[in-house]
């Protein structure tokens, strides 16, 4: 039955080849406003880049920014001996609308090459090609079914879209694909086209939470996004495979020139593959919850760091098993782990947080556990200051030691703005989450932007809840159990 729909849909899609695109409901036409091109970039010392603020593109990790756009501008400025600026804007009408008013010089977004773009924007080279996925949830029991059960409950036939409906972002080309696809199947499906200043992560995430039924995401950013629900699944193929490119005003054409020379050499050697990789190809498993195996470890130790753990903790005064608690959720003990994001060593240290907390060789199990200890104990001084409870403050250190001070102090900001506690950490964790919607991460007190911050909350939950297996498990020593108590009493 299955090969049955695939044949149907090629069939579809190929049909889907020969019709006309309709002009998206949002007018996407505006001519540039302003006359700047390559030479009034360099002169000015800076190229102004408009990113989306999302999980793949541009974000902060650890205080530190990231993302496929954000590295490859950065290689891009170094090319053109600027500076890099970057400015976080979402939708595509309003990015156009800031190309072309001189607020930036490219649109840094994954954009389809289509012909309403064209008439807004001048597309560089291709990145890659993509293609457009429905984006739906799988059943909630869908761990205990079988593919095919599974598979039952899931659109697979876009045939079935007919009266069902979808939300996507209004002037996208998932916009356009679903009209299109309507006069393809010759009935109607319902489109919901949000504001243009969504994200279409935000409608992913709505889909994985079961706010909305269906969105329609390119395959990137949709099997992203699985590692993060597991619940969602993006099997089902809505297009033929669309370049997905950069934008510039259609009036610089030397900045246009020099850009896709400068990604024509570069897609030859190994680094874009190593971003591209890195940001599409390898799963967020810091997000998973990590299982403890005692058995290998056997008697009462940890690790072979245990010591080393001992002395760190003493330093900072706390139960010896929350930092071990730590540094497994942060390497499984393995010293020479780097994770995707370039955090390194068994604490996994970013290399500028590692080099000002005192580690010369991240890798040096000594230097790590030190650098991450004093990080530990300015972040505990910090809160210490703000968090009376010592419970709760466990929770903010930890989340900061995750994902950086700033997301943690605007969820603390959102959390007092809106008549909750910033004290308690349920209020902020509250907060921490909302920072994926623009209502909260553009609001003015929310100095640090966009956290897709399920991260730092599993975080906090998962170091405490091993914490907790590991005083089961792991027996302190009579005169380590009297220091502990000691500690709690002085507290």
């Amino acid at each position: 039955m299955l090969v049955f729909w695939r044949c149907t849909f090629t069939i579809c899609l190929l049909l889907a080849c020969f019709s006309c695109e309709k002009a998206p409901k949002v007018d996407l036409h505006e001519e540039s406003q302003v006359q700047f091109d390559l030479d009034a970039i360099v002169k000015r010392g800076y190229i102004n880049a408009l990113v989306d603020n999302n999980s793949i593109s541009y974000f902060i990790y650890k205080g530190h920014p990231m993302g496929y756009e954000y590295e490859l501008l950065k290689l891009l400025a170094d090319h053109l001996k600027v500076d890099l600026k970057i400015k976080v804007t979402s939708g595509i009408e309003r990015a156009i609308e800031q190309l072309n008013n001189g607020e930036g010089d490219i649109i840094a977004f994954p954009l389809a090459i289509t012909k309403a773009l064209k008439n807004s924007v001048a597309f560089t080279h291709p990145h890659f090609n993509a293609y457009q996925v429905l984006v739906q949830r799988k059943p909630d029991n869908w761990r205990r079914l079988t593919l095919d059960q599974v598979n039952e409950n899931l659109i697979r036939n876009p045939v079935d879209l007919i009266g069902k409906e979808i939300h996507v972002i209004a002037g996208t080309s998932h916009a356009m694909r679903l009209r299109n696809l309507s006069e393809e199947l010759g009935g109607d499906i319902i489109i919901r086209e949000d504001t243009v200043n969504s994200e279409s992560e935000s409608l992913v995430r709505k889909v994985a939470l079961g706010e909305i039924d269906y969105t329609v995401a390119d395959h990137t950013l949709a099997h992203v996004n699985v590692s993060y629900y597991p619940i969602l699944d993006v099997q089902t193929v809505l297009s033929m495979p669309q370049q997905i490119a950069w934008g510039l005003r259609r009036n610089a054409p030397n900045l246009l020139e020099t850009i896709n020379q400068w990604l024509t050499k570069i897609k030859k050697g190994p680094t874009f593959m190593v971003i591209y990789n890195r940001y599409f190809k390898s799963p967020r498993t810091s997000l998973m919850r990590m299982n403890s195996d005692y058995s290998s470890l056997g008697g009462n130790k940890l690790s072979q760091y245990d010591i080393l753990i001992k002395e760190g903790a003493e330093k900072l005064g706390w139960d010896w098993r929350m930092l071990a608690s730590i540094v497994y959720q942060e390497s499984k003990f393995k010293t020479g782990d780097e994770s995707w994001a370039g955090a390194q060593g068994l604490m996994q240290l970013m290399p500028e947080t590692a080099k000002r907390f005192g580690a010369k060789d991240v890798y040096d199990p000594v230097e790590n556990i030190k650098a991450g200890v004093n990080y530990l104990r300015y972040l505990d001084r910090y809160w210490t200051q703000r968090i009376a409870n010592e419970e709760e403050r466990m929770k903010f250190i930890l989340a900061s030691y995750n994902a950086g001070l700033a997301h943690i102090l605007d969820a603390r900001k959102l959390a007092e703005k809106y008549g909750k506690d910033p004290q308690h950490w349920n209020d902020v964790e509250f907060f921490l989450l909302k920072k994926t919607d623009p209502k909260f991460y553009k609001d003015p007190v929310s100095k640090a932007g966009y956290c897709k911050c399920e991260e730092p909350v599993n975080y906090v939950k998962d170091v405490l809840a091993r914490y907790e297996e590991y005083k089961l498990h792991i027996k302190l020593p009579e005169a380590d159990e009297q220091v502990v108590q000691n500690l709690n009493a002085s507290k």
